[in-house]
């Protein structure tokens, strides 16, 4: 787990051919209007998923009082599911949302992180799936994985191990075409913290929202860190 933290421009190309031909003798007029072909228009640029998603997240801008950045990549859990194995195969996608990994199989996915204070940082993750069907499919798998894993799963990769030890369903706020939210307990130095995950479904984008307080788990101090209320808000507000 991570300790601490277009819209392609439309081009439009018209090229006019003229031509004008001349023939006869005399006072005979040609009209030349008739020998112009019709303009014709370039296809405008296919956006990709990748820019898609580039234009839809949040930005400093968007959030009050909150600063949003790439997040780092010195304590990066993971860089991709395949680095990823659980004791529990079913509670794989919960691992994914709690380390910032996209859930199902995204065309793309990008992460972005807020904070207000040094203490509380919340993790936005952005996916965009080929259809709305892919995307249900993905909030289904993170939905039964919530119901299969209350009594917790371990999670490791690269070397690293990350216990959770229970997964409790929250009440997410009605948000997108579906929502849900679950919290997760763990011990570090054997110090019990509580984090907190919400994923929302837009269509064919999910973005799934994890609340950490990082200094507190550096410092070996108790924390319980909802997710940002306000950054949530801006960043369904974008997905519309």
């Amino acid at each position: 787990m991570r300790r601490h933290a277009a819209l392609a421009s439309c081009a439009l190309s018209i090229a006019v051919l003229t031509g004008l031909t001349a023939c006869g003798s005399g006072d005979a007029e040609t009209d030349t209007a008739a020998d112009k072909p019709e303009a014709t228009a370039a296809p405008a640029k296919e956006v990709s998923p990748a820019e898609r998603l580039a234009k839809l997240v949040i930005t400093t801008a968007d959030v009050d009082g909150h600063n949003v950045e790439e997040p780092g990549s010195e304590f990066i859990f993971a860089k991709s599911q395949d680095e990823v194995t659980v004791d529990k195969k079913a509670c794989a996608p919960l691992a994914y949302a709690m380390n910032q990994l996209p859930l199902g199989e995204p065309q793309a996915d990008l992460t972005r992180v807020a904070s207000k204070d040094p203490n509380a940082y919340t993790y936005v993750t952005l996916s965009a799936y080929e259809d709305d069907g892919e995307a249900e499919s993905a909030m289904s798998g993170l939905s039964k994985a919530v119901d299969s894993c209350g009594g917790g799963f371990t999670a490791k990769a690269n070397g690293n191990a990350s216990p959770y030890d229970s997964v409790t369903a929250e009440k997410a706020d009605p948000a997108g075409e579906e929502s849900l939210a679950f919290k997760s307990t763990m011990a570090f130095s054997g110090v019990s913290h509580t984090v907190h995950t919400t994923a929302v479904r837009s269509d064919d984008v999910i973005a799934v929202y994890f609340a950490v307080d990082g200094r507190a788990i550096a410092e070996a101090r108790p924390s319980d860190t909802p997710v940002s209320p306000v950054v949530a808000k801006a960043q369904n507000a974008k997905l519309g």
